[in-house]
């Protein structure tokens, strides 16, 4: 794999990935936390099992959703994702895929983004190495974006 270093542009944005107990209200709730703090949910992947369930989050405002976690004993965990707008979600997503492949870099997970600015299709990885593939995707000319673009 090729040593590359990517020039920031800006701030990678932050996933919060959120333990909740398994139960009717549970989303609803912490949204509604968010919300009274105005922080605005941009992105929203929820993968459940029997007894809890880990709700991933792209949020406006990263630093006070932190602070509101921390005061309120909210279990978390936080990681750098990779966010590229897609002009196509099938051609735009199988280039972009096969870009990573190339660079030999693995994507962890994936989801869309409820933002879509300028009609543009959002698209959150986590990725193998985050930086190494954010550097891979701007590079072959997919727009990135960086946490100061989400904020709104």
């Amino acid at each position: 794999m090729p040593d590359c270093e990517i020039k920031p542009n800006g701030t990678l944005p932050i996933q919060f990935s959120v333990m909740l107990k398994n139960r009717s209200g549970a989303l609803s709730s912490l949204v509604r936390l968010l919300s009274s703090a105005h922080i605005e949910v941009i992105g929203l992947s929820v993968q459940d099992s029997r007894d809890a369930a880990i709700a991933r989050l792209v949020l406006s405002d990263p630093d006070t959703a932190m602070r509101i976690f921390m005061e309120k004993g909210i279990p978390h965990t936080t990681s750098e994702i990779a966010v590229i707008a897609l002009n196509e979600s099938g051609q735009g997503l199988a280039l972009a895929l096969d870009t990573l492949r190339a660079a030999e870099t693995n994507v962890d997970f994936a989801y869309s983004l409820m933002a879509r600015p300028k009609g543009k299709n959002l698209m959150a990885m986590h990725l193998e190495d985050t930086q190494f593939g954010t550097s891979v995707l701007h590079r072959a000319g997919f727009r990135v974006f960086y946490e100061e673009d989400l904020i709104r």
